[in-house]
């Protein structure tokens, strides 16, 4: 830690990754040559490098040190103390002792080793100085009201020249490189103009030198607080301590590893959580300081100035391990030397190149450590604790300011405009019309940019610089805090607006950094009031994010995947609220439909990237908050408008084609609608006069021989027919009548083959492929052909496959939790494997990448992967073993034999309807459930030519209810042809019961027609026959085997 004078430590450290070897020297010009002293040194010294190559040379050998005896009485009349302003740049220093005048110094022609006491005039401007800075040729004046303007310095006739093309932006920060300059607006935009030879500019390889400034879009919306140039290199902070770099790569002063020029900025990732606040650029080289006051360097080291005992290049960013502990809160930048300001020691240390005096004391040594100045002064402990340091150093030049606190100098860094909580009182208090337009400018300057926006509501303390995927980075509830206060002043609320209005309709050029993104967090919180004045403002922001590239997608997708639970589930509520406003907006009557669908589809693929972030998060909502109501209002309008199908060829078409393709807005009910709608759609495409039915005539002792037969023989156009079979020898045909008790005989048969086509797990009870081919090759083609059949159909097929199968169909990767529901005793055995601590239990379980299984009779051992007999299982490729386990039971072992099924289920399945559901409804729909609710069902039931009061009907419901479960099950079965119950639940389980008007109804048998779920029930005189000739029903059909 520096305290007293240091030197040198004895030999350089070994340098990191990043430090380059030593560049060949080259000869110095008659006008570059150094004090004799200098040069017996340099003669005796072994490893220091020379100037980098085509850069400039050190020039001019001043030390300006205030207040003590010396330079500064020829130059400044009135004494340090009148300072308001101090820059120099190689040749020239420019002090203004006046709020409106600069007085330039330069070296006397004929003394180029002198002091710059020759003056090269005064500038007079009309406003007052805030700040200046020097180029190589021009020197750039920034005025208290954010005007800037420059002047020309290689002649002392020019006149100042307000620079026009800034003149309607208020700029608060400047930067001067060699030959280019940069200017930082309050509205958080980055101008570069000059020279970009190197990419200093930022805005692209091919442009050159450029005279008009140029807005630096790679920047936009990034809140800057630092802007800082080199020779030919820039360097810039965010409010969020990230690092960007651009321009001259030489000596890998823009710290990113290598020494290429960027000519866009660059994330400097080496830097990233340094909680970088302030960055200082000298000719080829960079450093940076930290909130904790920790100083690294970076770039050219050949005279020292990175102060790490050596004279190497650093590649990445490097701690200055001298200042580790220091607590530095000042570090400026010379040409080829480095300043910093340690208040706590009160102490000024410099490091770097010294051939001109730039350390003090008349040393021309360099120092490649940080050592302390000697300030001149007695007890300077004291006296600069007592003042107001601030150190400035430029080219060759080192100047330390000893100011009293009340001295007006302005160097102090100006920001971009933000949401300050002082700033929200005078919004919502001041009521002088005189203040209020100014009041109107800062709002619409804060919201009609990304940048302030991104650079308010911030989190507190740390949390701000843990930027990118890891936090958001912004205080939700602040936001909110700021909103609620906003909404009750409509006066202000209204130019808020103006302002997001002005923003979203100009969005970003191409934003990829999380830093620009989380505008896309705040605006959503200050609209989500219910007002239909919003809703185009919600509309212009989800265009904004789906313009957003692929990669900006992803960043800000991962800023919502960290939003707490109920901030994100706000930002469902809005989003789900728009797209019902606009599917309302758009759609008339349903005998007059009217569709926009640039209207819905884009807030609905804003609304689809929630979705995934949610899916991938293990949903921090439940899927019903992203169901759209207003989708189900339109849809029960087509479910009663079925019988009229030229609705759907009607533009209302295009609002169905959007449900097809955003069906999670859609619960499973109205999910299945849409899917009987798009089959009966394909069922008219085909023939439009009437409907046309393929029927399937099949005997039931060979029923399955009949059905292969059957399904290897029909056209294509088939399966686009409505399904029907013929029982041969048997009544019922017409409307399908019989087709869901043939899917249930047929399922039971395919489970209790001799022949069998499937592995049953006995410790779960579900069915998957078997490894070997059966000896019919097409089995498994046939079996997804009937599975195609009965989704098409809206039937039950229950075949007992897992979750897993449904996945694939999907294209969803099965996994272990997959393989736990098939076989729960594996996927515990697999799970204790992946839970063990230490390498010693796999030792003792001797586990090899093999899995042990029968096949034709024979127990094999099949590798895994190649080789994989002999591969151990171990801690470090447990995981490696499972997931190949899972993926072997699952995929590998069973692929001819999911493609033959996949294709069989796309033949019988012609519409695509069914890739809407979820896997879960996938197999709710096909396999249905057991899961009874009888007094639900009593509920639903419908009644023609009865009425609920009447007495057979309340003799029905006894004699139901007295029943044992299972004949309940049974008179489910003899109702509709299966005990299961279909996947969207018993409230959508309509059945009626008919009176059969009887003349003799005691005499007479409760009849069923599957196909409408009717029940025939005769107006039997008592209880005791009603429950004789309903148990005589229900037994008969248990007989037929179809219970």
């Amino acid at each position: 830690m520096p305290g007293a004078r240091k030197k040198p430590r004895g030999g350089a450290p070994s340098s990191p990754s990043g430090s380059v070897s030593r560049p060949a020297r080259r000869p110095r010009r008659p006008e570059e040559q150094v004090p004799q002293k200098t040069r017996e040194r340099r003669s005796q010294e072994s490893g220091r490098l020379a100037s980098p190559a085509g850069s400039s040379p050190p020039l001019g050998p001043l030390l300006l040190f205030f207040p003590t005896a010396g330079d500064h009485r020829t130059i400044f009349k009135g004494g340090p103390g009148a300072i308001c302003q101090i820059s120099c740049k190689q040749a020239y220093l420019a002090v203004a002792q006046t709020p409106k005048t600069v007085q330039l110094f330069g070296r006397a022609q004929d003394k180029p080793h002198q002091p710059l006491v020759e003056s090269r005039g005064r500038i007079y401007l009309k406003e007052k100085i805030n700040s200046f800075d020097c180029e190589a040729s021009h020197l750039l004046i920034l005025s208290t009201n954010g005007k800037l303007s420059e002047h020309d310095t290689t002649t002392k006739t020019s006149q100042i020249r307000l620079l026009k093309e800034l003149a309607n932006k208020q700029i608060v920060q400047i930067a001067c490189g060699d030959h280019h300059s940069m200017a930082l607006s309050k509205g958080g935009e980055l101008f570069a103009w000059g020279e970009n030879e190197h990419g200093q500019l930022g805005v692209g390889k091919a442009m050159g030198h450029i005279k008009e400034p140029q807005l630096v879009q790679a920047l936009e919306g990034i809140p800057l607080i630092n802007i800082a140039a080199g020779s030919a290199h820039s360097m810039v902070v965010s409010i969020f301590g990230t690092v960007y770099s651009w321009g001259k790569n030489m000596f890998g002063q823009l710290g990113l590893g290598d020494t290429e020029d960027r000519y866009i900025p660059t994330n400097v990732k080496a830097l990233e959580q340094k909680k970088t606040v302030f960055i200082s650029c000298g000719g080829e080289h960079t450093a940076v300081l930290s909130k904790d006051g920790l100083v690294c360097t970076f770039g050219s080291g050949c005279y020292g100035q990175l102060g790490h005992n050596s004279t190497c290049n650093e590649l990445f960013p490097r701690l200055v391990a001298e200042l580790f502990g220091a607590q530095v809160t000042q570090v400026a930048c010379g040409r080829w030397h480095t300043l910093v300001y340690v208040p706590a020691l009160g102490e000024v240390y410099s490091f770097g190149y010294g051939a001109e005096g730039q350390h003090g004391e008349g040393r021309t040594s360099d120092q490649l450590i940080p050592l302390p100045l000697d300030l001149g002064v007695r007890n300077k402990h004291r006296s600069t604790l007592d003042k107001v340091v601030k150190i400035i150093a430029g080219g060759n030049q080192s100047i330390v300011l000893h100011l009293e606190e009340k001295n007006a100098y302005t160097n102090v860094l100006q920001t971009l405009a933000t949401v300050e909580e002082e700033k929200v009182l005078k919004w919502l208090s001041n009521s002088d019309p005189s203040c209020w337009n100014n009041i109107k400018w800062n709002i619409n300057l804060i919201f009609s940019s990304a940048a302030c926006i991104n650079g308010s509501f911030l989190q507190q303390r740390e949390e701000k610089f843990r930027t990118f995927e890891e936090t958001v980075g912004v205080d939700m509830s602040a936001v909110l805090l700021f909103f609620k206060k906003i909404a009750t002043k409509p006066k202000v609320f209204t130019q808020v607006k103006r302002g997001l209005k002005s923003l979203l309709g100009c969005p970003l050029h191409s934003p990829t950094s999380p830093e620009a993104l989380r505008f896309f967090l705040i605006v959503p919180a200050l609209l989500q009031n219910q007002d239909v004045d919003l809703d185009p403002l919600l509309n212009q922001l989800a265009e904004a994010i789906w313009k957003l590239p692929q990669k900006g997608k992803q960043a800000l997708e991962t800023l919502w995947s960290n939003l707490e639970v109920c901030f994100f589930k706000d930002l469902v509520s809005m989003f789900q609220r728009l797209i019902g406003v606009n599917m309302l907006s758009y759609c008339r009557e349903y005998n007059n439909w009217y569709f926009n669908k640039s209207g819905c589809t884009i807030p609905l693929k804003v609304f689809q990237m929630l979705y995934e972030v949610n899916c991938r998060s293990g949903f921090k909502i439940q899927e019903s908050n992203f169901y759209v109501p207003e989708a189900k209002k339109i849809i029960s309008k087509w479910d009663k408008l079925l019988n009229w199908f030229h609705v759907l060829n009607h533009k209302s078409s295009l609002l169905f084609q959007l449900f097809i393709q955003f069906p999670w807005i859609l619960n499973l009910e109205n999910k299945i609608v849409v899917h009987k709608t798009k089959c009966t759609m394909l069922h008219w495409e085909y023939k439009q006069e009437y409907i046309v039915t393929s029927t399937m005539n099949v005997r039931k002792q060979y029923l399955l021989q009949d059905t292969w037969h059957y399904l290897r023989n029909a056209e294509e156009i088939c399966f686009q027919q409505y399904f029907q079979v013929y029982f041969q020898g048997e009544p019922g045909v017409k409307y399908g009548g019989l087709i869901q008790e043939f899917f249930t005989i047929i399922s039971r048969q395919l489970c209790n083959l001799e022949e069998q086509v499937f592995r049953r797990f006995d410790d779960s009870g579900y069915i998957w492929f078997l490894r070997e081919i059966s000896t019919q090759e097409d089995i498994y083609f046939l079996i997804g052909n009937l599975f195609g059949i009965a989704l098409q159909n809206q039937k039950i097929i229950a075949l007992p496959f897992p979750l897993a199968l449904f996945k694939k169909l999907a294209n969803m990767e099965p996994t272990l939790e997959d393989l736990k529901e098939v076989s729960p005793t594996v996927g515990r055995n697999l799970q204790y494997i992946l839970d063990q601590p230490c390498d010693d239990i796999f030792k003792s379980m001797e586990l090899s990448f093999t899995i042990t299984e029968k096949y034709k009779g024979s127990i094999i051992e099949v590798d895994l992967k190649e080789n994989g007999v002999n591969i151990p299982v171990t801690l470090n490729n447990r995981k490696e073993y499972v997931d190949a386990y899972v993926n072997y039971m699952f995929n590998d072992s069973v692929k001819k034999q999911f493609e033959d099924f996949t294709r069989g289920f796309q033949r019988g399945c012609p519409s695509t309807t069914w890739k809407m559901f979820l896997p879960v409804e996938l197999r709710s729909i096909l396999f249905g459930h057991t899961t009874y609710d009888w007094d639900q069902l009593e509920k639903i039931v419908r009644y023609r030519g009865f009425e609920k009061s009447d007495e057979t009907i309340k003799n029905f419901w006894t004699v139901f209810h007295e029943l044992p479960e299972e004949n309940k099950r049974d008179f489910l079965a003899f109702l509709t042809g299966t005990v299961r119950i279909p996947g969207e639940g018993m409230d959508n389980y309509i059945i009626t019961i008919v009176d059969p008007d009887e003349e003799n109804p005691d005499q007479a048998f409760p009849k069923i027609y599957t196909c409408t779920k009717s029940l025939h029930l005769p107006r039997y005189t008592d209880k005791h026959i009603l429950k004789e000739r309903l148990l005589f029903a229900i037994e008969n059909f248990r007989d037929n085997g179809l219970a």
